[in-house]
Formats: C-alpha cells, structure tokens, sequence
C-alpha cells in the first residue's frame, strides 16, 4: 500500500467503506425483521362488548393457545406449576392484578381450571383479554 508520491511510505487511513457497506445491510435486516418479533402468543380472542381498560403500569397476562400451552407473558409454564410459578411472581408485584388471555377453541374446562390455580397463586383481581364486536377476526 503506497502513495503516488513515490517515497516508500505506507497509507494510514482506514477505508471505512466496507464497515459502512455492512451496517447497512445490518439495518435493512433488522428493519425487515422487527415488525415479525412483535407478535407475543398466538391466541384468537373471543369478542365481547366492552370499553378497554386504561393503565400504564406493568400487566402481568396469562395466556392459553389453542394447543392448550399455558404462558406467563411469553414464558410457557406447565399447568401443574403454575400456581408456584405465578406465586413467586407476584411476590415481586404491589397489586396482585392478572390478565387471561385464552384462545376461542380452548374448552371451559381448562379456562376454569387455570383461573383456580391463579386464584391459589394469590391473585387479587383477574382481568379478561377479548376483542371489540366491531373487529372482523380475517
């Protein structure tokens, strides 16, 4: 690497072309990839007529897909240690308040078998996750 000058000495510069290439490439897939990380548990709700709750703290929701798997947030968590899982949990929370978000398919049974094991767990308030009336579930 030499100058056109025709003394022997060697270019100093960086050519910072190619990291500039490559961080852009970078940004293309991290923007082509982030609206596909947004979606937590697939569960299609049930609709139901009510107003949305308003709230900026911290929710702590409880889902259940339509392959009958129990998440904590987006953790999956067996049905037999939820209650200690979600006790433990709570332990760390002021108001002990829950969100269930349960897929339409999901059998009564199984909702109503998970709400006793929150209840057990120590949940003060239980909160149900469903769509307006007015939103078509294409």
């Amino acid at each position: 690497m030499q100058t056109g000058s025709g003394n022997n000495q060697l270019m100093s510069e960086i050519n910072v072309t190619p990291f500039v290439d490559v961080m852009l490439v970078l940004l293309i897939i991290f923007m082509a990839t982030a609206p596909m990380m947004v979606q937590g548990v697939d569960v299609q709700l049930p609709t139901a007529t009510s107003k949305a709750l308003k709230g900026s703290e911290e929710r702590l929701i409880i889902s259940i897909d339509d392959d009958l798997k129990v998440f904590i947030n987006e953790q999956v968590v067996s049905v037999e240690f939820l209650t200690q899982k979600l006790g433990a949990i709570l332990k760390n929370f002021d108001k002990k308040n829950v969100y269930l978000r349960a897929d339409k398919k999901v059998p009564y049974g199984i909702v109503v078998n998970v709400i006793s094991k929150m209840k057990k767990a120590g949940v003060d308030s239980l909160g149900m996750i469903t769509l307006p009336e007015d939103i078509d579930e294409s």
